[in-house]
């Protein structure tokens, strides 16, 4: 990779956005603007894609890399990095295809199947389709999560207990996206695994406790105080750990990530599974992916620097 200065480069840092996630999509933005300017960048400027000049900024900005700070919709799902590769500005992250196949959970779960990462039993419906119960139940239990198939940050999710609440829940998914998943309830030691570099590593685990009042990891505990939420290293058996490290960095390959990923599973009786894979984790204060990093040794700064080192990197191969 040819030489470069950080204060040399000119850096778009995009985010805001269109999805559900805009106003976390914000705070992962300010932290990125932070870390860059502790790592050295002093041309950094924030775009905002849901603005409507938007685009023309982009185009004539004259920026020399874009660090996506979005999640969800427009973000996370190949729309971004489509405009970024027809603009020829070099991008963080995944490219549009791995974006586009991590981001529907359906598409990424038949990826985790080929590479032989275990993947929870369950069914997809769409919106048009004939829904029978039993047929579902049959499939999945009485226990269950419906998702919707593109969607983040836990929006949409619903823990269903009783059969009799599954069509609520369906409906709820719709609201978020054509397509739903309905998954069965894996019980458990919930972890994440954040990947980063290249070749990639994996980071160290964090558990994800329990927290009284919340039925699983849902919006009101994303964003609490991490310290709370957070157990860093998991406390999980050796080979538990290690086998968590593995599938981590197999989802992560498989699914053709470049940069960083997390995904996160359910480690139990059944061994241990893979629910997803986040291509553009979060990037706030109270993130699990910083945090993973901080443990790991490494400041938010230099992974914000990694990931535009590896961009650059990129464009020129």
């Amino acid at each position: 990779m040819s030489e470069y200065k950080p204060d040399e480069l000119r850096v778009a840092v995009l985010a805001g956005g269109i999805s559900d996630e805009r106003e976390i999509s914000f705070s992962s933005g300010k932290n990125v603007m932070a870390a860059l300017a502790e790592a050295g960048y002093t041309h950094v400027e924030m775009l905002d894609p849901a603005d409507d000049d938007f685009l023309v900024k982009l185009s004539e900005g004259s920026y020399d890399v874009a660090f996506i700070a979005l999640h969800g919709r427009g973000g996370e799902d190949g729309m971004i990095q489509s405009i970024l590769e027809y603009l020829g500005i070099p991008y963080t992250g995944s490219g549009v295809i791995a974006s586009a196949c991590a981001a529907d959970k359906d598409v990424a779960k038949a990826i985790y199947q080929r590479a032989g990462i275990p993947t929870a039993r369950g069914i997809t419906i769409k919106r048009d389709d004939d829904v029978c119960i039993a047929d579902i139940v049959d499939e999945v239990g009485s226990e269950c999560f419906v998702k919707p198939a593109v969607n983040g940050s836990s929006y949409g999710v619903t823990y269903v207990k009783d059969e009799s609440k599954l069509l609520d829940a369906l409906e709820t998914a719709f609201e978020c996206d054509e397509k739903a998943l309905v998954e069965e309830r894996l019980v458990g030691t919930e972890i994440t695994v954040g990947v980063l570099g290249d070749p990639p590593r994996a980071l160290p685990i964090v558990e994800i406790l329990p927290q009284e009042g919340s039925e699983f990891y849902d919006l009101d505990v994303k964003y609490i105080d991490p310290t709370h939420v957070h157990r860093i290293p998991a406390a999980i058996s050796p080979k538990d750990y290690h086998r968590a490290e593995e599938y981590a960095v197999a989802a992560h390959e498989a699914l053709g990530c470049k940069g960083f990923s997390r995904s996160d599973f359910i480690v139990g009786e059944h061994g241990t599974t893979i629910l997803e894979t986040n291509t553009i984790p979060g990037m706030t204060d109270t993130s699990l992916f910083p945090d993973e990093a901080r443990h790991a040794g490494m400041p938010f700064s230099a992974v914000c620097d990694e990931l535009i080192h590896i961009a650059l990197e990129g464009a020129e191969e």
